[in-house]
């Protein structure tokens, strides 16, 4: 069995012991691994400590944390996802699918057209949601540091905000004619790529996206889902940088 990674939102250092936060704990529990079996931790600064484990209590789990090691798996520029939030469990797996991806951070945008309308408490423990399933996904595809879900906010007043202060803005946008995405040079240290809910975004909402200064590009003749586009925006700069 591969060594567990597990996310502990905490400072490490070699040599510490540590009592794993519950969710890590119950992870550990669930395995059912035993006093000395190996570990892997991170805490989103970019290093994969060793550790193991030297206690197995009923709610709890003890550790004694190893050596660190950096490890870079991040794509060599940051990608901001701002998106119309899909309904249903569309959303769960755009946020993993992302995570795998390499994003660096994901906007919900509350849209005109949006499906999913979400505000207030429920949207602060959807949001908490989706942090739990970003960081679920780091810890599986090896990633050491993990994308930040924002705040659900209206696109009027994101963008009315000046979003993603520098680097490109990416306009998603089945306008004719458009530039497509695979002629774009893509060089600066970090893009955000705004894309629309099902249905798409209004004129009115494109038009205040061209405002705050975002370039409309297309990802071809195909009309991509909602949470499909995003993602295929992901892959093609994983694959354009390199990583």
């Amino acid at each position: 069995m591969p060594v567990p990674r597990l996310y502990v939102p905490h400072p490490l250092a070699e040599g510490q012991p540590l009592d794993l936060p519950a969710g890590a704990a119950r992870h550990v529990q669930v395995l059912r691994l035993q006093p000395g079996a190996p570990l892997r931790l991170f805490n989103g600064e970019g290093i994969e400590f060793d550790a193991t484990v030297v206690r197995m209590g009923r709610s709890d789990v003890a550790v004694l944390v190893g050596a660190g090691e950096a490890v870079e798996r991040e794509l060599p520029l940051a990608v901001t996802l701002a998106l119309g939030m899909p309904a249903n469990d569309r959303m769960d797996a755009l946020v993993e699918k992302a995570t795998e991806l390499g994003v660096a951070a994901i906007q919900p945008l509350l849209c005109e057209r949006s499906v999913l309308r979400l505000a207030g408490e429920r949207a602060d423990k959807r949001r908490e949601h989706w942090q739990g399933i970003a960081v679920a996904a780091a810890e599986q595809c090896g990633r050491t540091r993990v994308p930040v879900i924002e705040p659900v906010q209206d696109i009027a007043r994101w963008l009315a905000g000046g979003p993603a202060a520098g680097g490109m803005r990416w306009l998603l946008s089945l306008g004719e004619p458009l530039p497509a995405l695979a002629t774009m040079a893509v060089a600066p240290a970090a893009v955000c790529v705004l894309s629309g809910p099902e249905g798409g975004l209004t004129p009115r909402e494109e038009a205040l996206a061209h405002t705050a200064g975002f370039q409309p590009v297309s990802l071809g003749p195909r009309v991509l889902r909602a949470d499909t586009a995003p993602l295929a925006v992901l892959a093609w700069l994983g694959v354009g940088c390199g990583r």
